[in-house]
């Protein structure tokens, strides 16, 4: 198989392992989503620091800088905000929603950029982004209320992908930093559970099956990394950015067909008009990628090290929102 072609499997297996979560996660109920959080936090940082013992990679760590660690801790704070919402969202009936946040994610990319970042948009961004403002408010008026788990999961991923841009790390390092910064409040989060009764990893309710499927999170998490890493360091940019729609695509239809959500007209137009948005960005990305190759002056191109090639200043951040910047590593978000 080519380079190319195990890339692309890399990159598929790995979204397509992203996106089967919302199978997994309702399997460890009664666990309530905060203790799954905890769990799944302690048992990342085991599983990833025994990979990079295993590479002998542990050692590359020191390179890291003390304002590169910082960064890391902070984007593991976000990280767990969008963590828990999203399990919680899964383990409660709300998939389809949680869908909708990664879909509108490369939108809200867009949209920190100008306020953030103060870039300026494109007419077509413009657009897009219009377009992805009027679909929130149209599932607004069809939820009864704005889609705040969605809106959360977006902006939550939004903010940790701004802040990976800042930082030099390869995903398993910066899984490791950032669960690391997180065992601290997990261990407490799993003692205080443990000492209310409301536990599951101890007590009448840790079968084996049950402490099982629980010890599988660390893994869950780490493995799509690693595929991800691999496929990150063989495909072109704008190849890889396609292929993060697949786990929205899949998270969707567990919703709708398997989990059986309701989908009216009405929400099924605001996805429509999401999907519209995020056609518009794709076109257009891959439209100013095409004139990127030739490196114009001025704009300068360099590695982010985790294999993915990036502009090298920040404020480029929305030309390439949906052309795969923003798949860095953040897909262990979900």
């Amino acid at each position: 198989m080519s380079r190319t072609g195990r890339g692309l499997l890399s990159g598929a297996v790995a979204y397509l392992l992203w996106g089967l979560f919302p199978l997994y996660w309702p399997l460890l109920e009664p666990a309530s989503p905060l203790e799954i959080l905890a769990v799944r936090v302690v048992l990342s940082l085991v599983v990833v620091a025994l990979l990079l013992a295993l590479r002998h990679q542990l050692r590359a760590l020191r390179r890291l800088s003390k304002s590169t660690v910082l960064r890391l801790c902070v984007a593991g704070a976000v990280i767990a905000l969008n963590w828990g919402g999203y399990i919680w969202g899964v383990n409660n009936g709300h998939v389809v929603e949680t869908s909708l946040g990664y879909f509108i994610n490369p939108i809200v990319t867009v949209g920190l950029g100008v306020l953030l970042l103060h870039e300026r948009l494109r007419r077509v961004q413009w657009a897009a982004v219009v377009l992805g403002a009027v679909a929130v408010i149209a599932l607004s008026v069809d939820y009864g209320r704005p889609p705040w788990l969605a809106l959360l999961l977006a902006f939550s991923f939004g903010t940790y992908g701004l802040i990976k841009k800042t930082v030099s790390a390869t995903p398993p390092e910066g899984l490791l930093i950032e669960a690391a910064a997180l065992t601290l409040p997990a261990i407490t989060v799993l003692a205080v559970l443990a000492g209310t009764g409301t536990a599951t990893w101890i007590g009448s309710a840790a079968t084996p099956g049950h402490l099982l499927l629980l010890a599988a999170a660390g893994p869950v998490t780490a493995v799509p990394l690693l595929f991800f890493a691999a496929a990150a360091s063989r495909l072109p940019l704008s190849t890889l950015g396609l292929l993060q729609y697949l786990a929205p695509v899949i998270q969707f239809a567990i919703g709708v067909l398997v989990r059986q959500e309701p989908m009216t007209p009405a929400l099924l137009g605001g996805f429509g008009l999401v999907w519209l948005a995020l056609a518009i960005l794709t076109l257009d990305a891959l439209h100013q990628r095409s004139g990127v190759r030739s490196r114009p002056a001025g704009l300068e191109v360099i590695d982010d090290g985790n294999g993915a090639t990036i502009p090298a200043r920040r404020h480029q951040l929305t030309a390439v929102a949906v052309s795969g910047v923003e798949v860095d590593d953040h897909r262990s978000v979900v």
